[in-house]
């Protein structure tokens, strides 16, 4: 039985949040909820959220213990990105970019 959960349009750097992710992908659920818990990266907030989530659509919809459950999946797209300029030296501007993420979280029993 597959529960799925998913954020999109995450204001936090894909890689950033693929180091996070690459920490609760394959561990059981609650052992990723204490890592995620005590991580002090930003993203990992977000990813604990989305666990929840997820624990609560397996629940709600397929009626599953959430001690036989754990992190199949997990994945982190890249999202659009903003762009915008800063005033540098000499009348120039240099672009910067404030990227976007999609994570996609897919759980499992045993």
């Amino acid at each position: 039985m597959i529960s799925r959960a998913s954020v999109r349009y995450v204001r936090t750097s894909p890689t950033k949040t693929r180091w996070v992710a690459r920490l609760v992908s394959g561990r059981r659920v609650e052992e990723a909820l204490q890592i995620l818990k005590y991580t002090q990266k930003r993203p990992a907030r977000i990813i604990l959220k989305l666990l929840d989530s997820a624990v609560a659509n397996a629940q709600a919809n397929r009626d599953i213990d959430v001690e036989t459950l754990f992190v199949q999946q997990i994945f982190v797209d890249q999202g659009p990105a903003f762009k915008r300029f800063r005033p540098r030296a000499m009348g120039r501007a240099s672009r910067i970019r404030k990227p976007t993420s999609h994570i996609t979280v897919v759980l499992d029993e045993k």
